[in-house]
């Protein structure tokens, strides 16, 4: 009878997933929709000058709301987080060509809501990408497409990098 307990206990506990952020602890189900933690421009700026990570903008400018801006306004913390942990594994150069501002597609896991980024194509990066994730076959708009261990998706746009952050990689 014991057994039958602990079994189910089992069950139930895994079923939980517990999200830890700066702030916010959140228990709930597989599945579930958690808060994401925002950060501005300044903190995703010190966040990626303490690592080595580049930015630039075809505008040399940083407004969210003109599109030939690189912008960083209400990124996810876990992004910011996300780019960082590829830095620190690949040991490549980093150069982010695209945040939050507008011009990119819509959509809940999109630039304006935090979830990616967009990288210069380095040899490095793309070798690192290649040779460590998942190739996971091709979007719906041609770009292939590899998948990290822990879930993040790396699709090659041709010019650069379009990587969709879920998480901060392992950070």
């Amino acid at each position: 009878m014991k057994s039958v307990k602990a079994l189910k206990l089992r069950s139930v506990l895994t079923a939980l997933t517990l999200v830890v952020t700066p702030g916010v602890a959140v228990l709930g189900t597989a599945g579930d929709a958690f808060a994401v933690t925002k950060i501005s421009h300044a903190t995703a700026t010190s966040m990626f000058r303490d690592v080595g990570i580049t930015w630039s903008s075809s505008g040399n400018c940083s407004n969210r709301n003109i599109p030939t801006c690189t912008s960083f306004e209400q990124l996810n913390l876990a992004t910011a987080q996300g780019a960082q942990t590829l830095k620190r594994a690949s040991g490549c150069a980093l150069n982010i060509t695209g945040g939050t501002e507008t011009g990119h597609a819509s959509g809940t896991y999109s630039h304006w809501n935090g979830y990616k980024l967009d990288f210069s194509k380095y040899t490095c990066v793309g070798n690192y990408i290649k040779n460590n994730f998942t190739y996971i076959g091709v979007r719906g708009d041609g770009a292939p497409q590899w998948r990290s261990g822990s879930g993040n998706i790396y699709a090659d746009e041709g010019n650069h990098w379009d990587v969709l952050y879920y998480n901060c990689g392992g950070c």
